[in-house]
């Protein structure tokens, strides 16, 4: 099993930035595909974006292309998820999540390990 820690998250203006850290214990991330999720009040879960274990390829939801990137860094057992030009539309809690398939997965379903989340707040 893995364990999941979000960090990072805060109030930031419309336009600003912030990067977001999940570290994992347990065992090490290199062989999960890793998963940033987000959820606001009264909406369902949404694919942020992913990176795979294998080549480390990435896929985006449509909402952040060009303004999110996801990183990791294996040997710090830490995946990142850097926000730029953020929107008030980006507020939500942000999770992070950890699945064995190879490719990148956009279904929460897929995932079976989950962080507790960190609060995201883009004021206008």
């Amino acid at each position: 099993q893995v364990q999941l820690v979000e960090s990072g998250g805060g109030l930031v203006q419309s336009g600003g930035s912030l990067r977001l850290s999940c570290v994992a214990s347990g065992r090490s991330l290199i062989v999960y595909t890793m998963g940033w999720f987000r959820q606001a009040p009264g909406k369902e879960r949404e694919f942020v974006g992913g990176i795979s274990w294998i080549g480390g390829s990435t896929d985006y939801g449509d909402s952040v292309k060009g303004r999110f990137t996801i990183s990791r860094d294996n040997a710090a057992n830490t995946v990142y998820l850097q926000m730029n030009s953020l929107k008030p539309e980006d507020t939500a809690v942000y999770y992070c999540a950890a699945t064995t398939t190879i490719a990148v997965a956009n279904s929460s379903r897929d995932y079976a390990y989950w962080g507790q989340g960190t609060q995201v707040t883009v004021s206008s």
